[in-house]
């Protein structure tokens, strides 16, 4: 089923596992998968999230090839372990300018080319954007910063016309380069992943894949009366 014919869909940080899984099913579902990430990252576009130049850039071009966006998936995104005390200001920084200040700039400018048709926006948040953890400060702070950013843009995107939705993602742990990387980080990875598993009440790490397939939903007509909201795909972990 061709859910998202013919519209045409930027994807940040398209070359991680989450971002590379929205682009393979933008095109399943028929849409156009316009990728975008750091330079050398093997994207069709090189796009610091974090530099507003670099999306001025990006957008004037995007502008003259299509004309318009039908929805844009900002999926770039950083982590690192750390609690309050250990977090030092560079490492908050660095975690904020990517996770949030990329958001930002993504749904700022982003909009004038959504608007022209009416389009969708899906952040890229987590459950570390709705429950705390002590060893989370600088990410649990920016994806909660993405969770309030996407109601006030939704609420922004109700009164255009034509319209513009957002809304957000929040999943838990995913089988990939960032949990991994996260892990190693640890004394004792392979505990630490035991431990993730069976605070899942799954008992099972999700897929970028899963992911994907929420935000093509989100990106469809199927969901042209949903802005504002959260979408949670954490196998029963905040239900607790």
């Amino acid at each position: 089923m061709a859910r998202l014919k013919d519209k045409i869909v930027l994807i940040t940080g398209a070359s991680g596992a989450i971002g590379n899984a929205v682009a393979e099913a933008v095109k399943a579902a028929g849409g156009v998968a316009v990728t975008s990430d750091l330079a050398g990252q093997g994207a069709a576009h090189a796009l610091d999230v974090a530099s507003e130049m670099d999306w001025l850039q990006l957008i004037a071009n995007l502008g003259r090839a299509y004309g318009r966006l039908d929805g844009l998936v900002n999926a770039a995104g950083i982590a690192a372990l750390g609690n309050i005390e250990e977090t030092d200001f560079a490492t908050w920084r660095k975690i904020m300018s990517v996770n949030l200040d990329g958001t930002f700039l993504g749904c700022k400018h982003g909009l004038s080319l959504l608007k022209v048709q009416g389009g969708a926006i899906v952040n890229l948040s987590s459950i570390a954007g709705l429950i705390g953890g002590h060893n989370f400060a600088a990410y649990n702070a920016s994806k909660g910063g993405v969770r309030l950013l996407t109601k006030s843009v939704a609420l922004h995107g109700a009164r255009l016309n034509p319209q513009v939705r957002c809304n957000s993602v929040h999943p838990a742990f995913l089988e990939g380069p960032m949990v991994d990387a996260m892990l190693e980080s640890t004394n004792y990875p392979d505990a630490a992943r035991a431990r993730i598993t069976r605070d899942i009440p799954l008992g099972r790490l999700g897929t970028p894949a899963e992911v994907a397939d929420m935000c093509v939903y989100l990106l469809s007509d199927e969901a042209r009366f949903v802005t504002g909201a959260e979408f949670v795909i954490d196998g029963g972990m905040t239900a607790r």
